[in-house]
């Protein structure tokens, strides 16, 4: 059959999104191609007997691994969400080390990475999955370079995207390229989605991870600037809350947190103005001084550095209603 065959290799638990929308994308190009540029898609899996997704719904794969012994246009895992503790498919590794990497182009939805890795296929290269298990990845494969807000990667012919729904934009993507960028945008409106998304997925995860021991020298001074966070906190006065020199507590900050005091303080002021952006009607520049920014422009500054979206644009994909 004419056209370019696309494989989507699926399992126990899989995300029925990280299926479902990659079809949908390549359905919907397939409306507006000729007959020998059609996207024919099929799943794959260890076995064609049916499966459970995370969701509850049943799936059935069109080929096991061992019917799919041949060359693919296009590889994809999908993932799902215990996908990075599952243990690994020796089969699944196998077929992927074989065929998925001959493919022109193979890659990854969401945690299915963590498959490609398991088949030592991310070794050296630039990858992203979900914000949620991007630093797990980076431990489990510390010869892949994993960038933790990117929506979707490319490294030579490996693709990997972001979580769930990021599927659908880096389908998008692959559409684009290989017919133009009209088609994506045709699809993407076909399908009532955005061709290209605003900003990275930090702007759906907390930059704050959690605090440690209120205890301990470190965890005091995150405790007080989390209850404090108007006030001005140079890396002095961070010392003198943790009764140690401005070197010893700029040390203490990158070997407990991998960050510098300064980014820290600045994640909790980014975090604290995306709760009342999300929850409130307060003007920016009244977000901006209860955050302990020094102006709206440095906030708005921080988050195009941090979130790559301006503050109005994080309100208007993220507010949830009236305070």
């Amino acid at each position: 059959m004419a056209g370019k065959d696309v494989a989507i290799v699926i399992h126990e638990g899989v995300q029925a999104l990280d299926v479902a929308g990659p079809l949908d994308v390549f359905a919907a190009a397939n409306d507006f191609l000729l007959e020998e540029d059609k996207y024919n898609c099929v799943l794959v899996a260890g076995s064609t007997k049916p499966l459970r997704s995370s969701n509850g719904m049943r799936m059935v794969a069109d080929l096991s691994f061992d019917q799919a012994e041949r060359a693919f246009h296009t590889v994809l895992v999908a993932g799902s969400p215990n996908f990075a503790e599952s243990p690994n498919d020796d089969a699944m590794s196998a077929w992927l080390r074989e065929w998925g990497a001959k493919a022109k182009r193979y890659g990854s939805i969401c945690t299915g990475a963590f498959a490609l890795g398991r088949a030592g296929l991310l070794d050296g290269r630039t990858v992203t999955t979900h914000w949620l298990h991007s630093g797990q990845l980076a431990r489990q494969f510390p010869g892949t370079k994993v960038e933790h807000d990117r929506i979707h990667a490319r490294d030579g012919r490996l693709v990997t995207s972001a979580g769930v729904t990021a599927g659908i934009d880096l389908s998008l993507a692959l559409v684009g390229e290989d017919h133009g960028p009209a088609l994506s945008l045709t699809c993407a409106k076909a399908l009532v989605v955005v061709a290209q998304r605003q900003g990275g997925q930090s702007q759906f995860s907390p930059l704050l991870q959690s605090t440690g021991d209120p205890g301990t020298q470190l965890g005091k001074v995150q405790a007080y600037v989390m209850e404090n966070i108007g006030e001005a906190f140079p890396v002095e006065r961070l010392a003198e809350l943790a009764g140690v020199s401005p070197r010893s507590i700029a040390r203490l900050f990158v070997r407990e947190l991998n960050v510098t005091p300064h980014e820290f303080v600045e994640g909790v002021r980014l975090d604290r103005a995306r709760n009342l952006l999300e929850a409130s009607d307060l003007a920016l520049k009244a977000i901006a001084f209860d955050c302990g920014f020094a102006s709206p422009d440095q906030m708005r500054n921080a988050f195009q550095r941090r979130l790559n979206v301006t503050p109005q644009q994080y309100r208007g994909s993220f507010r949830t209603g009236s305070a």
